[in-house]
This record gives structure tokens, sequence and C-alpha cells, in this order.
């Protein structure tokens, strides 16, 4: 077997397969079907300071390739999580990180302060995707200023791995990328969903209560594996790539790509155990092509 540990700041990973926010609730709702604890880590739902009820129905929908969905960080807050979701998540035996959201640099700031102060929580990951209610609906990742803003003041009150979470919906990510490793980033996760929507063609209305949401499944991955490498040569600090990862192969061609990690998403609703899977086929693939380590195809890329 190939020795398929891997490190994100500090974190060491037993294996480099991770679960995308949002598609793995906490990991409880999945220990019917796997160990968790195999795994190399679970990111946990979006947690804000707040409870949120999250977006109307209908909020997710199924389109030819992929899947949009508009849930809205329904979560019970921090607070919430902290009292009556963590004491539960400290039997698993790896790594657990919390997507922290927000809607203000207060509310990131609150938040990450909670987390903080769990034991057992590896990090965070720090979702920059998330509507500026200060700046009037600008999202804090769409620009340097704002990223730079968000991510310098969480920092200084999160002491454990950050990981700062990229939206694709830009022009230049590589430049956003800079940014979020110059306000103090430990590792960069990319990419979220792509903005799309769709119609009902017989109601002439959009299928979404929201209009818009988030696309992500295999549709996307083209151009995941574009700004995993674009940014892969713009930063210095360890990526996991993520964006319709549906097997095995799918997570190599984001190693050589420049990730150091990945996440499953989309894939969990399909297959409860794909991460399992992917897992073991990584194994497969490094065997068959006699490498030692995870470590020697990440970033090897030929061009």
């Amino acid at each position: 077997m190939a020795d398929l540990s891997t490190t994100i700041h500090k974190l060491e990973l037993k294996n480099p397969v991770l679960t995308a926010s949002g598609t793995f609730g906490y990991g409880l709702e999945y220990d019917d079907f796997l160990d968790v604890s195999l795994l190399g880590g679970i990111v946990v739902k979006g947690t804000t300071i707040h409870p949120r009820q999250g977006n109307a129905y209908p909020r997710m929908a199924e389109t030819a390739s992929g899947m949009l969905n508009s849930v809205g960080l329904q979560n019970r807050g921090a607070r919430y999580f902290a009292t009556d979701i963590y004491p539960k998540l400290t039997k698993y035996n790896t790594n657990v990180l919390v997507n922290v959201s927000g809607s203000t640099i207060e509310e990131y700031i609150a938040c990450a302060e909670i987390i903080n102060e769990l034991d057992h929580i590896a990090g965070i990951e720090l979702n920059i995707s998330c509507p500026n209610v200060k700046e009037g609906g600008m999202s804090f990742g769409t620009s340097c200023g704002s990223i730079e803003n968000v991510v310098s003041a969480v920092r200084k009150v999160y002491q454990k791995t950050m990981i700062v979470k990229l939206t694709p919906n830009v022009t230049d990510i590589g430049e956003l990328a800079r940014a979020a490793e110059y306000s103090g980033a430990d590792s960069l996760s990319l990419i979220n969903t792509l903005l799309g929507m769709a119609i009902n063609a017989e109601t002439r209305k959009p299928v979404l209560a929201t209009i818009t949401g988030g696309l992500s499944g295999p549709a996307i991955k083209p151009i995941a594996l574009r700004m995993v490498w674009e940014v892969a040569k713009a930063v210095n600090v360890p990526l996991v790539g993520m964006g319709g990862i549906m097997n095995a192969t799918d997570a190599i061609e984001f190693f050589l790509a420049g990730a150091s990690a990945i996440q499953v998403g989309t894939a969990n609703y399909i297959d409860p155990t794909i991460t399992l899977k992917i897992i073991d086929g990584i194994d497969s693939y490094l065997n068959y092509h006699k490498f030692n380590k995870l470590s020697d195809i990440i970033g090897c890329l030929q061009l």
C-alpha cells in the first residue's frame, strides 16, 4: 500500500480525502454507511454565529450534469454547535473542520472565536463567498480588499489551521488567492459552486425559489481543475481541490494540478460510501504507476 498521507499546514491527514461542507452534514448522518474515522477529514456544514432558517423552498434542483442548490446556510448557530453537536464529534479519529460563514466581519469573528475554543476541531474553512451586508450585497471573496479585511480579522482570533474557501465567480482567481495568502490563510480550498439557474419551460418560472443557486457536480470539474492549476502557480500555501470529483481518477487529476488534498461533495448524495472507494482508487493508481507516496504526484502535471 502506498503512503497516502498529506499535510495541510499543521493538519496531518492519513489520506487526502475530505468531505465538502454542506454535503456530509456533521458526519453523524453517515455513520450507518461508513467509518468516518477512515477519512482524511470532514468539513461539517456551514456554521454562522446566529441561527439561520435558510432560503425558501424549492432550494435544490437537479440538472443534466450537476446540482443547483440555494439552501442558504441553514444551521442552528455556533453556540448550539458547540454545546449540542461538537460533543458528538469527538468520537471521530480524524480531522474535523468547521465551515465558518457570516454576513459581516463581526459575525465571522464571533463565530471563529467560539470554534477556536473547541479542542477537537482541527481547523476552520473560512467561507468568503457569503453576502457582505455592509458592502451592499457584494461577496467578501470577489475583491482583494474585502478578502484581506475578513481573513486578517479572523486570523487575529483563530489560532489553529485556517483554510480559506475561494469563490470561482471572479475574473482573476490567482490575484484573490494571493490576497488570502497575504492576509494569513494557511491553506486555500477551491472551488465553491458556480452561480447558475434552472427554468421550468412548462410553468415559465425559475425552478429555485431564489431564482439562482450554486452549481456543483461533474459540470464544473474542468473549471475547478483550471482554477486549482492557476492558484497553485500563484501561491505557496497548500491547496484543497474540489468541484465535480466523482471517482478516484477525478481526484488524481486535482493532485496533478497542484492540490494536496481534495473534498468530495455532490458524489456523496449518489453513493454515501464514495469517499472510501476514492481512497482505495488513489492507492491503486499509485501502486500501478509505481509511486511510493501521494506527494510524488502533487503538482506533477507534465506540460
